[in-house]
């Protein structure tokens, strides 16, 4: 699962993505990679591992209303051939 969020303000000069994807691990576990930024600028990364995929979905799901909450809206993911 992924979901990408951005937000725009041009008042402030802002353009910013959050990025969330849940993937299994091969020791069973689930991790939860967040990604965050400026667009076309500086990114970081963070992963957290969740024993299972319910779990996972859940603090995903949670991250995406905050960010929904904060001025983020969803866009739709892409994805090419060789992802």
């Amino acid at each position: 699962m992924h979901i990408r969020l951005e937000k725009f303000n041009h008042a402030r000069r802002q353009k910013r993505y959050y990025a969330l994807r849940v993937t299994p691990t091969l020791f069973g576990e689930y991790c939860l990679m967040r990604e965050w930024g400026v667009i076309d600028g500086a990114r970081q990364v963070q992963r957290d591992y969740l024993p299972a995929a319910d779990l996972a979905v859940a603090e995903l799901e949670r991250l995406k209303t905050l960010k929904l909450k904060s001025g983020y809206a969803v866009i739709p993911v892409q994805i090419g051939l060789f992802t």
